[in-house]
């Protein structure tokens, strides 16, 4: 009996998937646990796995198409086996075996021409050679079941397109071309692209810089990294303290924990921290809720446990929504000082760079210390520089000043 592949729920408020590629076409052999799709919502993107072994034999909801969460979105099963799709059984058609020799396609003055507008059928293999070799499939005739598009077509139309520019390169002296390769903006990156567009468009952003002296709050965080060990078996991390400085901060200077919505401007009291973690498929997220009633400890918990969830795709659309502040760290790369862009309809966000030593003058003596460059990017439809410099001044004397983080 067929097994039905569904769309899975990606998250507790997901309404709607949408299947973003297929690895495998009607036909095509699968293993169990092999990924035979890729499927997002907003923020998530997944490899779905097939169930069991055998064939494809009908895929049900195309490319670019969104259904509810437990929508059959095709049929795995012996070839020929029958499938039910919401009625009565029918056959499947066994389709045409892509590596046949050309004797056996159809004739070309048999092959209906497609209509204007028809949607381009195409095998998964023969997508694949086609944007490699940057074909239009718009002008590649199918010769498969109902004008598909196969392997074979596409190899056929590589070797009138290597004639053409070989006719061409005779009549004219030879351009030096790139190879270029061509990658749909979906899912995740579509979500991204779409959001920072409609952030720079509709917001006043404006960055400022400050350099931190982390000499001290690196000294604690060495003296205290047993202790705390043993005690809460936990790594406090310069993150960690950056974290717990914007929160303090941020309560105090309650103007940058705010939002411009309608024309009016939303004061918060509760602070709802947003982290940002970088993905292989693009940036996510997580909030960290009333991160202004968490202690040091677990404020810096409750962010691993995120960031964790974030990296294998478990963050539910509620972990993901209503921050009112986000921080943005590149230290990691080597990246100093940038330019982050605002999460709307958030006021501010914190970009942190990575630290380095250099020597300054401490008194009458030059000493070796340790700078962390900040840049905070601000709506100044919301604020000014001053407020939003005296803002960043907080945060410099809660780093600079560790200890009092503590008490």
């Amino acid at each position: 009996m067929a097994v039905e592949v569904v769309m899975p729920k990606l998250g507790m408020a997901m309404k709607e998937g949408t299947v973003s590629l297929w690895n495998k076409g009607v036909g095509d052999s699968v293993e169990k646990g092999e990924p035979i799709a890729s499927v997002n919502s907003e923020k998530i993107e997944i490899d779905v796995e097939s169930p069991a072994e055998g064939t494809v034999l009908k895929i049900t909801v195309p490319e670019g198409e969104g259904v509810p969460p437990g929508t059959v979105i095709c049929f795995i099963g012996k070839p020929g086996e029958e499938v039910t799709v919401g009625q009565a059984l029918v056959p499947v058609q066994k389709p045409e075996v892509e590596n046949e020799a050309s004797a056996k396609k159809p004739a070309e003055s048999t092959i209906p021409a497609r209509k204007a507008g028809e949607r381009v059928k195409i095998s998964p293999i023969a997508k694949k050679m086609a944007e490699a070799a940057n074909l239009n499939i718009e002008e590649i005739q199918g010769s498969g079941p109902g004008g598909r598009i196969t392997k074979e077509d596409v190899q056929e139309a590589l070797k009138k397109s290597s004639i053409q520019k070989k006719e061409k390169s005779e009549e004219k002296p030879v351009e030096l071309q790139e190879e270029t390769q061509q990658v749909t903006v979906s899912g995740i990156r579509k979500v991204i692209a779409a959001r920072m567009y409609d952030s720079l468009q509709k917001t006043a952003q404006l960055t400022i810089n400050m350099k931190i002296d982390v000499t001290e709050l690196i000294a604690l965080q060495k003296q205290t990294v047993e202790t705390i060990k043993n005690r809460y078996d936990q790594k406090l991390t310069l993150t960690d303290y950056i974290a717990q400085a914007v929160v303090l901060s941020l309560q105090q200077h309650q103007q940058m924990n705010s939002a411009l919505i309608d024309d009016k401007i939303h004061l918060f009291k509760p602070v709802h921290l947003g982290m940002a973690v970088a993905l292989d498929r693009g940036l996510v997220v997580p909030v960290i809720r009333n991160a202004d009633t968490y202690k040091l400890m677990d404020l810096s918990r409750t962010f691993k446990e995120l960031a964790q969830k974030a990296r294998q795709g478990q963050l539910s659309n509620e972990e993901m929504q209503g921050s009112t502040f986000t921080i943005s760290n590149l230290g990691s790369y080597g990246v100093e000082h940038f330019t982050p862009v605002l999460n709307p309809p958030e006021t501010g966000i914190l970009g942190v760079g990575a630290v380095y030593d250099t020597p300054s003058f401490v008194g009458d003596k030059v000493e070796r210390r340790s700078i962390l460059p900040l840049s905070l990017t601000f709506d100044h439809r919301v604020l000014d520089g001053a407020p939003a410099a005296a803002f960043l001044q907080t945060v410099k004397q809660y780093l600079e000043e560790p200890i009092t983080m503590l008490l």
